[in-house]
């Protein structure tokens, strides 16, 4: 069903679907057609929830992730296309898709490149890695995601150096900031983040999807929301099959 697209290449497994950035001409920057086909895997992950793995493509023997947004097309938008939030609506409906997001970023990600990848749930890099906000040197700013999320994820003062001050993190600063939690050389790291995604689809699939909604909610919703998802899960056949098993196990 993904035979159509001309940005992203599409691999679907029974638990996952692995998405590569395929634009290897032009650093895989993100335009209007791979935003497009973004929304289209989406659509597809609502109504059939697996685990996404993110990931980008080799140029000139070397990995990138993504450069950031098509600096050509983003030159000619003007203040109706930033308030239509072209890159920061489907980075959001990335965030919340229904099972985990994973990011296997080599080379650069920069930009909304970097925003993509701090979307996801889990980020995976190589030594090669570098990541950054150069928007405010391009005269505008990190819109689609990196205002708020940099923050909890590397802390307030590393996140302005990076938003104003243009600091761009090596893999070792990433990995020290737990802004990646693994490091592998490229021609292993896809299959660290398949390892990741095998260790989550050995989870029960309701449970991983409640935790990761019930992550997702504000401070003040818990414990009510907590208690009221275990409910849910409390009645499911899993739970009862599972601890079955567990309990089975034990008596061996």
């Amino acid at each position: 069903m993904f035979e159509h697209f001309t940005a992203l290449a599409v691999e679907e497994g029974e638990d996952r679907l692995l998405v590569r950035m395929n634009r290897p001409e032009v650093r895989n920057a993100i335009d209007a057609t791979m935003v497009a086909e973004l929304h289209e895997v989406c659509a597809y992950l609502e109504v059939t929830p697996k685990i996404l793995i993110l990931t980008g493509c080799e140029v000139n023997g070397r990995g990138i992730f993504a450069s950031g947004a098509d600096i050509a097309q983003l030159r000619e938008r003007r203040r109706e296309d930033a308030l239509r939030g072209v890159n920061s609506q489907i980075f959001d409906r990335i965030h919340k898709l229904p099972m985990p997001v994973i990011a296997a970023v080599d080379g650069y990600a920069l930009g909304g490149g970097a925003e993509l990848a701090y979307a996801a749930d889990f980020r995976l890099g190589t030594p090669y890695i570098k990541m950054g906000q150069p928007e405010t040197n391009l005269g505008i700013i990190a819109a689609a995601g990196a205002l708020w999320r940099l923050k909890e994820l590397v802390g307030e003062p590393v996140a302005l150096e990076i938003l104003m001050a243009g600091r761009i993190l090596s893999a070792e600063e990433a990995l020290k900031l737990h802004l990646v939690t693994e490091l592998h050389e490229p021609s292993e790291l896809l299959a660290a983040a398949h390892a990741l995604a095998d260790r989550i689809g050995a989870q029960d699939p309701l449970a991983v999807r409640v935790t990761k909604r019930v992550f997702g909610a504000p401070r003040e919703a818990h414990p009510h929301i907590d208690e009221l998802a275990q409910a849910i899960l409390f009645e499911s056949q899993a739970k009862f099959d599972r601890m079955q098993a567990f309990l089975d196990r034990k008596k061996k």
